[in-house]
């Protein structure tokens, strides 16, 4: 048997880390799928990315995922290990993604108006990624009764999504390639 595998899943249920299964489509699955999208995509982006300190967050903010992930994939009262501590130290994450933020305007300037997606092809992924790691906060919150085990996922990922979009305008300034600006009262180009 492969070790990819295994068919429990085969009726439509998943396990859970610490025991015990739901459906497939149950709202912590669907939150965890949600991070795994966010993660891929974010992936996309690493691969395009030339710049290394880029490169390095984008790493970071994957493994991170990965621990948010792991903490969703456990019912809260099994998310406690014997010390009673939470699974994973998990603080400063979003503290982290706002010095990013800081560093990407440092280069681009702060934003006065709204951005269109686009420009280059990493910038591109990057705003992509953003809008997955959105919808991976929406379905976060939407598991009922329950909270990641310290409550930081939820702020790690509010700020994931500004972290993205400030990336996406690092990754055109070090293109050289200009912002193309929501424009209220767009034409249309004569066909």
């Amino acid at each position: 048997m492969s070790t990819i595998y295994t068919g429990g899943g085969d009726g439509g249920t998943t396990s859970l880390a610490k025991g015990g299964r739901v459906p497939k489509d149950d709202p912590r699955i669907e939150a965890c799928g949600a991070l795994d999208e966010a993660c891929s995509a974010i992936g996309i982006a690493r691969a395009l990315a030339t710049d290394e300190l880029l490169r390095e967050i984008l790493a970071f903010v994957q493994s991170r995922l990965y621990v948010y992930a792991g903490m969703l994939s456990v019912v809260p009262s099994a998310a406690i290990d014997d010390d009673g501590s939470s699974a994973e130290r998990t603080e400063g994450d979003a503290l982290f993604l706002e010095r990013a933020i800081g560093v990407f305007e440092v280069t681009t300037g702060p934003i006065d108006r709204f951005i269109l997606p686009g420009g280059c092809l990493l910038a591109a992924h990057l705003f992509a990624a953003r809008a997955v790691a959105r919808r991976a906060e929406r379905r976060v919150v939407a598991i009922p009764d329950s909270q990641p085990a310290d409550g930081e996922a939820l702020r790690f990922l509010n700020r994931l999504s500004d972290a993205l979009f400030a990336a996406a305008r690092y990754a055109n300034h070090q293109a050289d390639r200009g912002e193309k600006v929501w424009d209220r009262d767009a034409t249309p180009p004569a066909l």
